[in-house]
């Protein structure tokens, strides 16, 4: 799972238990109120039959389906399209969307008892039946009812309708709710319309059961079951790849604090580095997983120093060639560090490695131009350059913002990548870097 896959899916699970916003609540409740009126009017203008005992059972199993999810980032995907196909060839198309609703809210009730989801988001239940009426306009419309082999052209059609008609209403929901743009919405739904698209097969084996024998269709639940176990088992493995991210986390923050004790300087040095090299990442815009690798390599960048000795480490004057040819390891030494450590710190550790490294080849250890470079070695290499210049060093004392930025301009294209340095730039000017307050407290990005 990527970083911002995890971020997706820690907020999605916080969301049920904490009370909506004014804004949600008006929205969804706008929404989930039209949806009310329109599934009414589709039950009214609906004649025919309609079998009790299979709407109640059909309702029951569609409520049931649905507290069997898949998570995906900040959507789930559910096995309902088993259940629903059914109900669309068994009973008046019409009613559906009535029964579609009841199943919604019936399957949050152990939820609202049990207090794991505030009582305000039964609205947001009943909103995402909007999905329904799409298909049952369609076969009202064809005027397709009951299973028969020789609709399937209008089955077809009712299950664009479906898409269609989900992709709009929760685009628009989205929209009213947050403020978030269609194609962010589309991407959410492509694994929902999968599963969908896959299991409606087995909604129409299970109508087909149900047209031959009353409750013939309740030969696909054990499915469903199935499903309910592979869906425990994934969450299960979600919570232990999370937790392991959080471990790794905190084993990075660790090592941070054991090399702020092994060396004041070095601390105090790393910290102010992972704070410019965030608002640079920021401002180049880099996605979750990068930005994670500029936090962790900023931050753990000087770790190798803790095996080099404290003489040369400390040494108030400037170093001979061997002491250089001794320092210049800390890179190989802090990548060994982290790669005992393992997971995501091993990635960390090829940014630590080539965090010395110079766009013009002349780095160490390994000599990498340009793009070979990581990315995220990149930024730490310029925000790096920036905190030594302006900070006292054993060997001199701290220059000013004007100089290390015309160094930052000069070295661009040779030291540093240009992209960065003229974003490293970008963020020293507008808050006025170095300052004693930290780039958090100035409200940068970061």
């Amino acid at each position: 799972m990527t970083p911002e896959g995890e971020r997706l899916l820690e907020e999605a699970r916080r969301a049920p238990v904490e009370r909506m916003s004014d804004r949600e609540l008006v929205s969804e409740g706008l929404v989930a109120l039209v949806f009310v009126m329109v599934a009414v009017i589709l039950a009214e203008v609906t004649n025919g039959h309609v079998d009790v005992a299979v709407a109640a059972v059909l309702t029951i199993a569609f409520a049931f389906t649905c507290r069997v999810y898949f998570e995906v980032g900040a959507g789930r995907a559910l096995p309902t399209q088993i259940v629903f196909v059914p109900m669309l060839l068994l009973l008046p198309p019409g009613i559906v969307p009535l029964l579609t609703l009841a199943g919604l809210v019936l399957s949050r009730i152990p939820d609202f008892w049990a207090g794991r989801r505030h009582i305000d988001r039964v609205v947001i239940r009943m909103a995402d039946g909007w999905f329904s009426v799409g298909p049952v306009v369609v076969l009202l419309a064809a005027g397709v009812r009951g299973f028969h082999w020789g609709d399937w052209p209008w089955w077809v059609a009712a299950l664009g309708a479906q898409f269609l008609g989900d992709v709009a209403v929760s685009s628009l929901r989205e929209f009213l709710r947050a403020g978030r743009p269609p194609q962010v919405q589309l991407r959410e739904l492509g694994l929902t319309w999968t599963v969908d698209l896959l299991l409606s097969p087995l909604g129409l084996l299970a109508a087909a059961a149900g047209a031959q024998r009353r409750f013939g269709f309740l030969l696909v639940l054990p499915l469903a079951l199935l499903m309910w176990v592979f869906a425990q088992e994934r969450k299960t493995r979600l919570d232990q790849q999370i937790e392991m991210s959080r471990t790794y986390r905190r084993t990075a923050l660790l090592l941070g604090d054991v090399i702020g004790e092994d060396d004041e300087y070095t601390g105090a040095h790393s910290q102010g580095v992972v704070s410019l090299s965030l608002a640079v990442a920021d401002e180049m815009g880099l996605g979750e997983g990068q930005r994670r690798l500029v936090e962790f390599g900023a931050l753990l960048h000087d770790v190798g120093k803790i095996a080099m000795p404290k003489e040369i480490v400390n040494k108030p004057d400037r170093l001979t060639d061997e002491e250089w040819a001794i320092m210049r390891r800390h890179t190989i030494e802090g990548q060994r560090m982290l790669n005992r450590v393992g997971g995501i710190l091993e990635d960390v550790g090829l940014v630590v490695r080539a965090s010395h490294e110079r766009w013009d080849g002349a780095g160490y250890p390994d000599g990498l131009v340009g793009e070979a470079i990581p990315l995220a070695a990149r930024i730490v290499a310029a925000a790096d350059a920036f905190s030594a210049m302006t900070t006292d060093r054993p060997y001199r004392t701290a220059r000013d913002r004007e100089f290390a930025i015309s160094e930052l301009r000069a070295q661009a294209g040779r030291q540093f990548d240009p992209r960065v340095a003229e974003a490293t730039i970008t963020i020293v000017e507008r808050y006025g870097l170095p300052r004693r307050r930290s780039i958090a407290e100035l409200g940068a990005p970061a």
